[in-house]
């Protein structure tokens, strides 16, 4: 950790960073999430060339991976490959492939996993940005995964859509009254801005979009529960509003459960344990995880070639600057990394994407300051307030000072995330979306893309079968 007696960071100045006279200078950044992708667009214009490494050849606008989940939108619609979006800066290469480790002795990255299959690259830097971004946490109990998956990657969305829109499938198909209450039953762990929106779709979904669909179920009846370890949804947000997006997720039938912590969950049900009284069984067959997060595991790779140790949530600690201890040309940014202060006493930011987005954008002012032999400022975060959905027309918003919610909150929430949406022909189309599922409360996107389960089997052998495509509405 560091020692709060002494400057653990570096003064910039004991190392130049002007490019020689016959090469330009190399900044590497890993990962095309928000940070990443900012730090990418403020540097293609500088005299620098890029080499932008991820896993993954698009970029994910994370905040509204949930509609994926609930049919709302399509995976398409909220991701833009990378390619594609730096096409027209010379300065900007693309590489995909899997960052596995880090020589900073050498100032390489280690890349694994190539298209080509080549089994091990490296890629040479002369300054490194490092944004590996975060995963959901199970607080050490990873095979809840399996019955409780999350929202963070596609993958996981159309996994969780799968489930949600099967269940309903199921309980129509189901004869016994505890069988059915259970397949129309969902649990949504954490009640953070993604809890709330993700239930609060649901409960659209069972009591609008799906009202007329089914003959043996009444869909309205389905119960969606709130499970939040704090004492209210929406704990980062002032208790004012925490109130309102509570009451308002109340009208949809969503029952929120703060104070409670997961204790179990299997195939069949969950098992809650409130903060005073004794633990309760909820049948439901679907259960959808949104509390926690870890830091990425690039930051326990990074920290251990620098010498650092990361914390409880695996972040690698960095300066005011937002670089690693004793190593200026390199910057770890976003959800795995912890901020210091200038006297080493961590000042820890919100795992929220205009966080990442401002450190991004700051991590490549920097290089841009060194690089004209100008002293870079410290990083300061500028909160621009927090928002979050609950339906339709309904939302809540904390804009500096100013609370809002309903109608007003709701449309802000709108304009917002289709400002940050990358790409035009996305904003075009999301718009259109939700348009047509204000007017009809309808969803695009209604495919469960998976098998009929076997009689009798269980887990991933359950999904063997004929292709069920459902109507598309």
């Amino acid at each position: 950790m560091l020692s709060p007696q002494r400057n653990d960071f570096f003064d910039w100045r004991i190392m130049s960073l002007a490019p020689d006279s016959t090469t330009r200078h190399r900044v590497v950044v890993v990962g095309g999430g928000f940070a990443g992708l900012y730090a990418v667009r403020r540097l293609r214009r500088a005299p620098v060339d890029v080499t932008l490494v991820d896993r993954r050849n698009f970029h994910l606008f994370q905040p509204l991976v949930y509609q994926v989940a609930t049919g709302a939108l399509t995976p398409g619609e909220i991701a833009a490959p990378l390619r594609s979006v730096f096409k027209r800066d010379k300065n900007v290469r693309v590489v995909l492939g899997e960052v596995t480790g880090f020589d900073l002795t050498a100032n390489e990255v280690i890349v694994e996993r190539s298209p080509a299959g080549v089994a091990e690259r490296r890629i040479p830097y002369d300054t490194l940005i490092v944004a590996g971004g975060s995963s959901y946490s199970y607080f050490g109990r990873d095979e809840w995964r399996t019955f409780a998956p999350d929202i963070k990657t596609v993958e996981s969305a159309l996994e969780v859509r799968r489930r949600i829109l099967s269940a309903f499938e199921a309980a129509e198909d189901e004869s016994q009254s505890t069988r059915r209450t259970a397949w129309v039953t969902f649990v949504v762990v954490g009640a953070g801005p993604t809890g709330v929106e993700l239930a609060g779709q649901i409960a659209e979904i069972a009591r609008d979009t799906f009202r007329r669909d089914f003959r043996e179920v009444d869909t309205r009846v389905a119960r969606i529960y709130l499970v939040e370890m704090a004492d209210r949804v929406l704990p980062l947000f002032p208790e004012r509003l925490s109130a309102r997006a509570a009451h308002a997720l109340e009208r949809l039938g969503v029952s929120p459960l703060p104070g409670h912590k997961v204790v179990d969950i299997d195939e069949h049900s969950v098992t809650l344990a409130p903060v005073t009284g004794t633990s309760f069984r909820i049948p439901a067959k679907t259960v959808i995880w949104a509390a926690g997060v870890v830091a990425s595991e690039l930051a326990r790779r990074l920290a251990a070639a620098a010498g650092q140790t990361v914390d409880r949530a695996g972040r690698i600690p960095v300066g005011p600057d937002l670089t690693v201890a004793g190593h200026p040309e390199v910057f770890a940014l976003g959800d795995m990394a912890l901020p210091h202060r200038a006297d080493g006493s961590p000042a820890p930011l919100p795992g929220l994407a205009p966080v990442a987005m401002q450190q991004g954008s700051y991590a490549a002012e920097t290089i841009e300051a060194r690089l004209q032999g100008r002293e870079p400022r410290p990083f300061r975060y500028r909160d621009k307030g927090n928002l979050a959905t609950i339906g339709r027309a309904r939302a809540v918003a904390d804009i500096k000072g100013l609370h809002l919610s309903g109608l007003p909150a709701w449309l802000i929430w709108l304009v917002v995330h289709l400002f940050y949406l990358i790409g035009f022909q996305n904003r075009v189309v999301v718009v259109l979306r939700w348009s047509f599922s204000f007017l009809t409360k309808g969803r695009a996107a209604r495919l469960i893309t998976a098998e009929l389960p076997v009689a009798g089997a269980r887990g991933e052998d359950a999904r063997r079968g004929v292709d069920l495509i459902a109507t598309r509405r």
